[in-house]
């Protein structure tokens, strides 16, 4: 089975078989995977990463993070990863789940406290009694995929990840209930949580302004307060992310990559482009 660190994780969302592909699963990342990452990895799949231990320093759709194993780091679809650091002692294991397999978990757990509490925090230390189920949990799941007799194999992985948050991996999340989230902490949030959703078509300060119904003023002056950077900035990192994983993992020509991006014009993406990584479109992907 091969290893899915790849610029582009897809899986499709409609399968005959779903413990063929809906459903994929490593036990063995190790540093020099992570280290020959030299641009972002976009995921187009939820991936649960269990990092047994090490350290990586890493950006997580563009923000920061310091990672101390064991920890569990939740990457859902769409969202970026850079690593920036890793360290010779890092061992990781990997889950992603396709959009079918994602939207049936969230069934089960959409209405609970604990999945505003993973969408609020990336990166979780594991207690050491959490650490040391997850072994037990992720052989538990390479079973249920290698009984490929099993016709109920989808619902056996569905409720074997749900057993594991409800029974351990809560216990990680309980104390971030006691945390305070301030007002300009969840304005900041949800400004972060629409520029993903819609940088592509919207790039204008005004539309998200609307969206949280305040000013473009207030909004950017908050957001620069919170991270370091402006609300403009932050919809311009996410377009040249995206520009960028474009480039250098698809065939897609520099057209199609404007239209995709809702450019204008390709003059138009070039110029963008260049202002602020210094290249051309054509000379990034060359590079």
């Amino acid at each position: 089975m091969s290893v899915g660190f790849n610029y582009n994780i897809d899986l499709p969302d409609s399968l005959d078989a779903i413990l063929d592909q809906d459903f994929w699963i490593t036990d063995n990342v190790f540093p020099a995977m992570l280290r020959s990452l030299t641009e972002p990895v976009k995921f187009a799949a939820n991936t649960w990463i269990f990092v047994k231990k090490g350290i990586c320093d890493a950006e997580i759709s563009l923000i920061s993070h310091h990672v101390i194993g064991p920890a569990f780091v939740p990457i859902r679809r769409s969202q970026f990863l850079r690593p920036a650091y890793i360290s010779d002692d890092f061992e990781a294991s990997v889950i992603v789940m396709s959009k079918r397999f994602e939207e049936n978990l969230f069934l089960l757990i959409a209405d609970t406290p604990l999945y505003q509490q993973m969408s609020r925090r990336v990166v979780v230390p594991l207690s050491e009694e959490v650490a040391a189920k997850v072994p037990e949990f992720l052989s538990d799941l390479m079973a249920i995929l290698s009984d490929k007799g099993n016709p109920y194999g989808g619902q056996a992985l569905i409720f074997t990840v749900g057993e594991f948050l409800f029974r351990y991996l809560y216990k990680c999340y309980e104390p971030l209930k006691e945390e305070p989230l301030t007002g300009q902490g969840r304005m900041t949030s949800q400004f972060l949580s629409l520029v993903q959703e819609n940088y592509k078509k919207e790039r204008f300060l005004d539309f998200y302004a609307s969206k949280l119904d305040i000013t473009p003023k207030h909004l950017s002056r908050t957001v620069k307060k919170q991270t370091g950077f402006t609300a403009v900035d932050w919809i311009e990192r996410f377009v040249i992310l995206e520009a960028k994983v474009l480039l250098k993992s698809t065939n897609l020509n520099i057209q199609q990559i404007a239209d995709e991006l809702n450019f204008p014009s390709q003059s138009f993406f070039g110029k963008y482009f260049k202002k602020y990584t210094g290249m051309s479109p054509k000379e990034f992907r060359n590079a």
